[in-house]
């Protein structure tokens, strides 16, 4: 009989989803003080470097348990797959970029809400998946209905709902996913 052996298919997105867990953890621990500090962003003074690190670090940060359950059941149904594809390289650049934009644009247009959170990262990597059978000259019915969909579903709730979501979070890290995948993969036809 074969033996099975566990293995560590994913290094990025485990990395990922272990410094999440961590990050969650230290929150529930410190009475959110951990995650004020290092993993959310917030309009804080440009003269304070923690400011600038909280621009990326806020993407793993979680209000609270089932908000990290939710992100990091999405991060690890796709992310393995989307780093078999592109490569542990490019999705680190997409977590990166995603953490710096949504950080970025929440701290100007939003200076009285906190972001922490890595939905904008699940957004970015839904948008992704659907360009993982792209063809040169062709747009994937599944991303036009993935994107009228989700960011469609955003930018209603981001209008007509109030509640503690960041839904520009959402678009922005769909905007980077889709960014990246059609980049990404036109890249890939070019040196084939």
């Amino acid at each position: 009989m074969k033996k099975f052996k566990i293995t560590f298919n994913a290094p990025v997105v485990l990395i990922f989803s272990i410094i999440c867990l961590i990050a969650t953890i230290l929150g529930m621990i410190t009475g959110d003080a951990s995650t004020r500090a290092l993993f959310m962003t917030y309009h804080s003074s440009l003269a304070n470097p923690m400011t600038y690190v909280r621009m990326f670090t806020h993407v793993f940060g979680h209000a609270n348990w089932s908000h990290f359950m939710g992100n990091i059941a999405y991060i690890l149904l796709l992310g393995p797959l989307l780093e078999e594809k592109y490569g542990a390289k490019d999705l680190i650049e997409v977590i990166a970029l995603t953490g710096l934009i949504t950080g970025i644009l929440n701290y100007i247009f939003f200076p009285n809400i906190a972001l922490c959170g890595a939905s904008g990262v699940v957004f970015a990597f839904i948008l992704l998946s659907s360009f993982t059978s792209f063809k040169q000259g062709e747009i994937p019915l599944t991303f036009i209905l993935i994107a009228v969909i989700y960011i469609g579903q955003e930018i209603y709730r981001g209008i007509a709902i109030e509640d503690n979501v960041s839904n520009l979070a959402h678009v922005l890290g769909g905007i980077v996913g889709s960014i990246a995948g059609y980049v990404g993969n036109k890249s890939d036809k070019a040196t084939a």
